[in-house]
């Protein structure tokens, strides 16, 4: 089963000369699994700014390559970027998503989604040492120095999944589980959207401050 989480996948572009550049040189250096696997979730959690104001009607949206090619993106493609790098170096990925309840959200975003459980919030599995591990890249170190919040860190070892309290602050908590894939799947994704965050798929989410950061600053009471 291994053998299929090393190949590319739909919108899990492992094959694309740019992530493997991009793996390769985050990876430097590094021999064990472990320790590649920790280079990659820095290098993606960090070098990717973690956006959600995105044009999700857009496939290329979800995609790892274009979030590479951005430096921009949220939780779906930086999961799926983590997961093309690790198989770019030979390490079996897949991805998971699941619903959270978030406590940590702008208002804009809880708008968008009738309240605040995010629907299909993705992290990434790793093969390491006979064993999946979960980690989760999607909030960079600079956002989370801005708003007081504790970058997630991963040690190739054990499950990284956001905390849920940080700070003392309840964070996140996960909900209901949609299951482990290749790829991104984006026609089941956009679906529950239509139906139940249909916000997310107006164009007047897009409208107004360009930086989640901006807008997590002036909800602040």
């Amino acid at each position: 089963m291994e053998e299929t989480y090393l190949k590319p996948a739909y919108l899990v572009e492992s094959d694309s000369p740019e992530v493997e550049v991009f793996a390769s040189e985050a990876a430097s250096g590094s021999t064990t699994d472990s320790d590649i696997a920790i280079k990659l979730y820095n290098a993606v959690r960090d070098a990717i700014t973690y956006d959600p104001y995105q044009d999700f009607r857009k496939e290329s949206t979800f995609s790892a390559k274009d979030a590479l090619n951005r430096g921009r993106g949220f939780c779906i493609p930086k999961a799926a970027l983590l997961a093309a790098c690790a198989r770019a170096q030979n390490i079996p990925a897949r991805l998971g998503f699941a619903d959270v309840k978030n406590h940590l959200a702008s208002k804009r975003m809880i708008d968008a989604c009738n309240g605040d459980v995010f629907r299909w919030h993705a992290y990434c599995e790793l093969f390491i040492a006979d064993k999946w591990v979960k980690a989760t890249p999607a909030f960079d170190r600079k956002l989370c120095e801005r708003t007081g919040l504790t970058p997630l860190e991963f040690d190739g070892r054990n499950d990284s999944i956001f905390h849920s309290f940080d700070n003392n602050r309840r964070h996140m908590e996960y909900l209901n589980y949609h299951g482990l894939f290749a790829g991104v799947p984006y026609q089941q994704i956009i679906s529950t959207w239509e139906k139940l965050s249909p916000g997310l798929l107006d164009k007047k989410y897009l409208a107004g401050s360009a930086s989640f950061s901006d807008d997590l600053e002036s909800d602040k009471p």
